[in-house]
This record gives structure tokens, sequence and C-alpha cells, in this order.
């Protein structure tokens, strides 16, 4: 018998955490559930869920203080779910370790999509499958870390070193959200410049990959805050 993936949802409003139990249990998961904080924490320590879904503004403890212990000692994925819609806020918590962030009021289809990307993350179901995988492929786009090449509808597409360690992390992530900050330190190391050298380097890696590079499908921009490579077309 399959095991449902379970999902523990910290969310203090009753009417928000009852629709969202209503999506996840008629989807096949399994939900547990909380309105404050602390227990929130305890929960995840107990039950080692494979998500959390995780609401900022909470009656006992904010969001962000919760996020920074659960990061503490678990890798669990942590999904923000957050009345919250600024960009400092988003990036704040994408940078304290959160692997998404879900602006109220949001859609049935955005929360199970964002909660699928979440799971395919998760210490439970990766098993190291993302790091010792040899190639991404979303669409016609395939990127071969071994050979460190990228071919496009099976013609090769020429990038220069940065621009491939670009694409390469994006891929390997494919699905999250990477600020701008995470990516230039992945690629420069300690590099203490601005976003601008991302975002030539970004434009050019569109220019190479993208149909229409002012529309684009692979590399979505996440405004204010990053980057997020689509997980399939």
């Amino acid at each position: 018998m399959m095991i449902k993936p379970t999902i523990l949802v910290i969310e203090d409003e009753e009417a928000i955490c009852n629709f969202i139990t209503a999506i996840l249990n008629s989807n096949g998961y399994q939900v547990i559930k909380t309105g404050t904080g602390k227990e929130g924490v305890s929960m995840a320590a107990s039950y080692s869920p494979d998500v959390i879904l995780l609401d900022l503004g909470l009656p006992d403890i904010d969001g962000v203080e919760i996020l920074k212990s659960i990061r503490k000692w678990s890798k669990i994925p942590v999904v923000v779910v957050s009345a919250r819609g600024h960009e400092r806020e988003k990036v704040e918590a994408l940078d304290l370790g959160a692997d998404d962030y879900i602006v109220k009021p949001f859609g049935t289809s955005e929360l199970l999509a964002r909660i699928r990307t979440a799971l395919r993350h998760s210490p439970q179901s990766m098993g190291g499958q993302i790091q010792g995988a040899e190639k991404t492929t979303v669409g016609e786009l395939q990127v071969d870390y071994e050979k460190r090449s990228v071919s496009l509808a099976g013609k090769a597409v020429h990038l220069t070193p940065v621009e491939y360690k670009i694409l390469a992390l994006l891929s390997k992530n494919a699905g999250k959200v990477l600020t701008h900050d995470y990516i230039m330190k992945e690629v420069w190391g300690l590099y203490a410049g601005d976003s601008h050298t991302l975002r030539v380097n970004m434009a050019n890696i569109r220019r190479k990959i993208e149909e229409n590079p002012g529309a684009p499908k692979f590399i979505l921009t996440e405004m204010g805050v990053g980057y997020r490579m689509v997980e399939e077309l």
C-alpha cells in the first residue's frame, strides 16, 4: 500500500486551515495541523512531515522565527503561505531557508503545484537523486552535468562558463525560487557585486535558450526576488 505524504499545516486562521486541509485530503495527502508556532515546531520534530506549510502571522511566535528554528536541525521543505506579499519579506523568508512562498489569496492548482515541487526536494524522497543526477531535461532543453553541456531540441547551446554555472544551478533546483544573493554566492563565491552582473548573464542565457527572451518559458523571473526554472513544459 502506498504511504501518503504527510503535510504539516501551521496556520491560525481556521477557515484557511480547513480550506487547505480539504484540498490536501482530497488529493491524497495526510494532514496534521496546528494554529500555534510552538506546537508547530514540536510537531515538525515529532512527525517529521514531508512538507511544512507555514503561515508567518501566528499568534504566539512569528513565522520567521519558526523557520529559523526548524532550519537549525531540519531540511524538511517549508512552503511559506502568507498575506505578507512584499518583496523584502519574500526574500527574507527564502534567504532563511524557505523553499517556496505563496501569497494569500491563492488558487488550488497553485498550492498543489508548489507542494509537488516541495515533495520532490524533501529529504525523504530525494535519496541523493538530485545531487547524483547526470542530466536534467525540461521540454526540449537538456543540461548534461557530466559533459557540462547544454542542448536545445538536440542542438548544442554554446554558453560561457559562468552562464553554464547559472543554468546548471537553476536546473538542479528546478521548481524552486533562488534569490539573487543565493545565485551570486553559489556562482561567484564571495564576489561582492550587485545583481547587475547576474541580470546581464541571465539576459544572455535567455537569448540562447528562449524562443522569446521577453516572455521566457524555461527560466521565470520572480520580481525583486530571484529566478526559478520550471520543472516541466
